[in-house]
């Protein structure tokens, strides 16, 4: 690839559970992560603390100054604004965000801001969380909460993140807030999730604002163990239960066949919906997010993933320091899918990074160079993918910070800025400092 000219908007990203700390202070409510956290044996860590951006955050705003990003991806806390899920808004929670969007803006930094990641009020889980129909009219209540407040400062929204996740990983697998293990329950929470989503679009549509908004999804590009026929499938039903079981209804107004019927042989009772549910979800969006990492490798397994009949085969490259081996490549063929079938107005990046257990050396320097080196080709392929006609709307570092990465605790730092969370001191690491190089000359370049 000859020109390595960037010309699409670069920035970092981050979330609110993640970072901010402060998890009981100035008036915000418990989320489901709280709770689920302060539950023995279900992660390493809390986010009581993270990484304090709460009391640190002037000082992390200059950094992406001195960093020179175009844009930063920040999520509000939904219990920090409205400690119930409903009703009266905090006033210290939404000084905090306030303050933040005033200081990008007098730093010439684009926000990009995801209403919903992952953090649901504990309160609303009171009432059934997200398999409560009612939580949809609850997301779209603070989501036109958060355009009137922040509707002028805000270039970029995404209403859900990785929705897959907070339905599957949350509702059917046990293994993330609120740890429960039904799939007819986590099918129900997909379909609100959509539902809430396509609310909230037609919100933002009704309020006449400047922005763009849209959601984000994950997908990690199945291909199959070999090229029967058994693991061909197999690889395709992984994608159509990840992946287009989410972006099929926002961009085509149907569930994906297929997955449906699927589904309904394993006798699994089907999503409830209203009659217009599906074109409320398929409301046009301005772009589509995704978070891509690595891709994986499926095989057909009766019985495992159930009820998907899948199971993931491990690459032997796992077993080096990091699971997020480069096979960049793979990104840019999944960009050019998404562009054939799904053709989004936009496609941005909305997190892509790699994680070391990493440790100053002797003169303080967070020498990565592996993340430089993962960095550097995920981006000259949407570079290339750009050049290609695929309608590259930006790219974002995963993560601006280190952070509490879920239940995998505070080890495996993902940051372009390293943490010390004994005192709190945040260090540029060596991506840090290449990243910021990069977004001066605006060309992409070896380190």
């Amino acid at each position: 690839m000859n020109d390595m000219t960037i010309d699409f908007p670069l920035g970092v990203s981050s979330a609110a559970f993640q970072i901010e700390g402060a998890w009981n202070e100035d008036g915000k409510s418990e989320s489901i992560w709280d709770r689920w956290l302060h539950l023995p044996g279900n992660g390493k860590a809390s986010g009581d603390v993270a990484a304090d951006h709460y009391h640190h955050m002037e000082g992390d705003l200059k950094l992406l100054k001195e960093m020179g990003v175009d844009s930063y991806r920040f999520s509000i806390s939904w219990p920090r604004v409205l400690p119930e899920g409903k009703g009266n808004l905090n006033p210290k929670g939404m000084d905090f965000y306030r303050r933040i969007l005033g200081r990008l803006k007098e730093y010439g930094i684009s926000p990009a801001v995801t209403l919903y990641h992952w953090d649901l009020p504990q309160a609303l889980q009171y009432l059934g969380g997200w398999a409560n129909r009612d939580t949809c009219l609850y997301f779209q209540e603070y989501a036109e909460k958060m355009f009137d407040a922040f509707g002028s400062s805000v270039d970029i929204w995404i209403t859900h993140n990785e929705p897959y996740v907070a339905a599957f990983s949350g509702h059917a697998a046990g293994r993330f807030a609120p740890g429960h293990r039904d799939f007819a329950e986590a099918l129900q929470v997909s379909h609100h999730l959509l539902v809430s989503h396509g609310l909230a679009v037609a919100s933002f549509r009704q309020a006449n604002l400047k922005g763009k908004i849209g959601i984000t999804l994950d997908y990690f590009p199945a291909s199959p163990a070999t090229a029967q026929k058994e693991d061909v499938l197999a690889a395709r039903r992984d994608r159509e239960h990840h992946l287009c079981w989410f972006a099929d209804p926002v961009f085509k107004g149907v569930y994906p066949e297929n997955m449906w019927n699927h589904y309904l042989r394993h006798g699994l009772p089907m999503p409830q919906m209203k009659a217009d549910d599906l074109s409320v979800i398929a409301a046009p969006i301005d772009f589509l997010g995704i978070n891509y990492y690595r891709p994986s490798v499926i095989q057909n397994c009766p019985g495992g993933n159930w009820p998907c009949d899948t199971a993931y085969l491990p690459n032997p490259a796992e077993k080096t320091e990091s699971i997020y081996y480069h096979q960049a490549e793979k990104l840019y063929d999944y960009l050019k899918s998404l562009q054939a079938e799904y053709a989004p107005k936009e496609i941005i990046v909305t997190e892509n990074g790699f994680s070391a257990y990493e440790t100053p050396d002797r003169l303080g320097r967070i020498r990565d160079e592996n993340r430089i080196d993962y960095l550097y080709r995920h981006l000259e392929k949407c570079v290339r993918a750009h050049q290609d006609g695929i309608p590259i709307g930006g790219y974002y570092v995963w993560s601006f910070l280190d952070d509490l990465e879920w239940t995998g605790g505070y080890a495996g730092r993902m940051g372009l800025v390293r943490v010390d969370y004994d005192t709190m001191k945040r260090t540029m690491k060596e991506s840090g400092k290449w990243y910021q190089k990069m977004l001066k000359s605006r060309r992409l370049e070896a380190y």
